[in-house]
C-alpha cells in the first residue's frame, strides 16, 4: 500500500510540473506517447555474476516535460517481461517474472536530437511462473518479492518528428527473494512515438 501512495505522489508531482511548464513558451514543448521494445533480463545472485538471460518485451506510455532547454523529466508506466534462465547439463530452469514498472528519468540533451538518461525505477511484480525442462520436472514455486526498485542508465536519439530509438540498462537494487541476495539486471532496446 505504501508503494502505491508513493507512486501516486510522484504522478501528481510530474503532472504539476507538466502543467507549469506548458505555460512557459520558451521551453521545448512537453510531449507524451507510446514506447515498447525488447528485453534481455537476468538476475545477479550474491554479486557472483549473472544468470542466463530471459528474452522478453516491454510496452507502455510516457510523458516528457522540459525543465530547461537541455533537461527534461520523463515519467513512464511500463509492462515488462523479466526473469532469468539457469541451464545445467540436460536441464533448464526458467523464472518468468512480469512487472509493472514506473521509471522517472532525468534526460539530458547535449544536442537537439541526442539524449542521455538516468533515474530511479520502482516495480510491482504482477505474475511469476517457473518452467523446468530436462530429465526432471518439479512443481516447486519460488515466491518473489512483489516490490522491486533500482536505477536506470541509457541514451538514445530522438527525431524532430518525435520518434525515439534508445537503449537502457536497469540495475536492480531490491532483493528478488527473501532467502538470498538476488537482483534484477535488464537491458532494454526500445522505440518511442510522440502522440
Amino acid at each position: 500500500m505504501k508503494q502505491i501512495k508513493v507512486f501516486f505522489l510522484i504522478m501528481t508531482l510530474f503532472f504539476s510540473i507538466t502543467i507549469i511548464n506548458a505555460q512557459n513558451k520558451t521551453l521545448p514543448k512537453s510531449n507524451g506517447g507510446l514506447k515498447g521494445g525488447y528485453n534481455l533480463a537476468a538476475v545477479s545472485f550474491d554479486g557472483d555474476g549473472e544468470t542466463g538471460q530471459r528474452h522478453g518485451f516491454h510496452v507502455g506510455v510516457y510523458g516528457e516535460s522540459f525543465i530547461s532547454e537541455s533537461f527534461s523529466i520523463q515519467l513512464e508506466l511500463l509492462y515488462s517481461q523479466q526473469g532469468y534462465k539457469i541451464t545445467n547439463t540436460n536441464r533448464t530452469f526458467t523464472q518468468k517474472l512480469d512487472y509493472i514498472n514506473a521509471p522517472i528519468m532525468l534526460k539530458v540533451y547535449p544536442s537537439k536530437n541526442f539524449f542521455l538518461e538516468t533515474g530511479p525505477q520502482i516495480g510491482l511484480a504482477v505474475s511469476h511462473k517457473e518452467e523446468y525442462d530436462g530429465f526432471f520436472n518439479s512443481s516447486q514455486e519460488y515466491e518473489p518479492n512483489s516490490f522491486d526498485w533500482g536505477l536506470n542508465f541509457g541514451g538514445g536519439f530522438k527525431t524532430n518528428s518525435g520518434v525515439s530509438l534508445g537503449a537502457r540498462y536497469h540495475l536492480g537494487l531490491g532483493d528478488l527473494y527473501d532467502q538470498q541476495k538476488a537482483q534484477n539486471r535488464v537491458w532494454q532496446f526500445y522505440m518511442g512515438f510522440d502522440l
